[in-house]
């Protein structure tokens, strides 16, 4: 399951009504265990005892030998408590003997819900442990991305409860969001290029940005991106990047220099769970139609040739930025002919659903750039923006949506 895919997943399990934070748990980890792409034989929520000094066991799901409810693991006789706010997940070998007597031998941990302090150490109020048949480093990525994606739906439904008291804050949001974004039209040498975005609330966390130095004509950037949090936080987080991108691009900083710069600040600056999903393309007035670019986690733009109705994708280049501080993004190019149509977008669009739950799709989306690529750069956004809008408009689920198209002429 893509690392997107399963944020959205997590995310939906978390819109549904729930009273506790371990009813939330044991919905993830009953998708997490019944996937049969994760190959988990079964998982474990243990929840911290601030009185105890420990964690004691709440539910447990899968193939697996059953464990006394409520048994405790003292934090004192398990480092990797210790060790889960440093590194969020770990593999390590089972030290509890009761536990291996159950038939747990290794598992992997990763932990849940916002750092707590007890006695000079930070540890987390919620872990979750999982064991296979085969357990490697290639599955910390997937429950990093489940450490954040609950973390964030546990943020995001105290924020809900205190909605009522962000109200007087919505004009300052309405400016924030109108300053983030630029004119929707843009002319660079044989481009055109012409973005829209819809938010979903009165301000979302999708963004554009075209990028030019004044003076420079050799270049311009283009950027779209998707801040997984919702409303006033969400617009704040794409404000920044916004901005720094701006400096970074201001500096001729190479694209993946730039990017991994980025990275570390919005690591430092917003909590783990606000991650952003980018695309970053620079034009130039190359006669090749070369086109540069970096895609950190983001949906793959779809690549429309003049002559075909078979997309080319752009796919990822790296991971979302904020969650990994170390990652490195590397840059690949393509080329655009004369006619060729790049589309970006969120995945407002595609996973824009209608009254019977289907979503719009990438498919759809193709099938359209293809009907409309006789158009102008503007005419292509707006019509497909109208389109998922009258897909969406009793659908089942909607989000923020935004379109850039880029078109060469010649």
């Amino acid at each position: 399951m893509q690392l997107r895919k399963l944020y959205r997943t997590i995310e939906s399990i978390g819109s549904r009504p729930f009273e506790k934070t371990e009813e939330l748990l044991q919905r993830v980890l009953e998708e997490v265990v019944q996937n049969e792409e994760f190959r988990i034989k079964g998982s474990r929520i243990w929840k911290f005892s601030p009185k105890h000094g420990a964690y004691a066991l709440v539910h447990q799901i899968g193939e697996m030998e059953p464990i006394r409810r409520n048994y405790m693991v003292k934090v004192k006789d398990n480092p990797v408590f210790l060790e889960l706010p440093k590194r969020r997940t770990v593999l390590a070998n089972e030290e509890d003997q009761y536990l291996r007597k159950r038939g747990i031998l290794r598992y992997s941990a990763t932990g849940v819900g916002d750092k707590v302090q007890w006695r000079g150490h930070t540890l987390y109020p919620y872990v979750l442990a999982f064991n296979a048949d085969h357990l490697d480093e290639n599955i910390s990525s997937t429950l990093n991305i489940i450490s954040t994606a609950v973390t964030s739906v546990l943020r995001s439904k105290r924020i809900e409860r205190k909605a009522k008291d962000l109200e007087r804050d919505l004009d300052k949001a309405r400016d924030i969001q109108s300053s983030i974004l630029p004119q929707h039209e843009m002319q660079f040498h044989k481009y055109q290029m012409y973005g829209i975005s819809v938010p979903d609330r009165i301000v979302g966390g999708d963004f554009f940005d075209y990028l030019q130095v004044d003076g420079d004509n050799e270049r311009l950037g283009v950027v779209i991106g998707d801040a997984a949090s919702k409303g006033v936080s969400a617009a704040v987080q794409a404000l920044y990047l916004s901005g720094a991108l701006r400096m970074g691009f201001e500096f001729q900083t190479k694209m993946s220099v730039l990017l991994s710069r980025v990275n570390r600040l919005l690591h430092k600056t917003f909590s783990e769970e606000q991650f952003i999903s980018l695309f970053y393309a620079e034009l130039t007035d190359d006669r090749r139609g070369l086109v540069l670019y970096a895609n950190a986690g983001h949906n793959n733009p779809i690549l429309i040739r003049a002559n075909s109705k078979t997309p080319e994708y752009l796919e990822a280049t790296g991971q979302l930025l904020g969650p990994f501080p170390d990652e490195t993004f590397k840059t690949e190019s393509a080329m655009m002919g004369a006619g060729d149509i790049l589309f970006l977008y969120t995945d407002g669009l595609s996973e824009a659903t209608n009254e019977h739950g289907e979503f719009y799709g990438e498919d759809r989306l193709v099938d359209k750039i293809v009907s409309f690529r006789s158009q102008g750069a503007k005419d292509i956004a707006r019509l497909i923006i109208e389109d998922v809008q009258r897909f969406n408009s009793l659908g089942t689920r909607s989000d923020d949506k935004t379109a850039v198209v880029i078109k060469r002429l010649g």
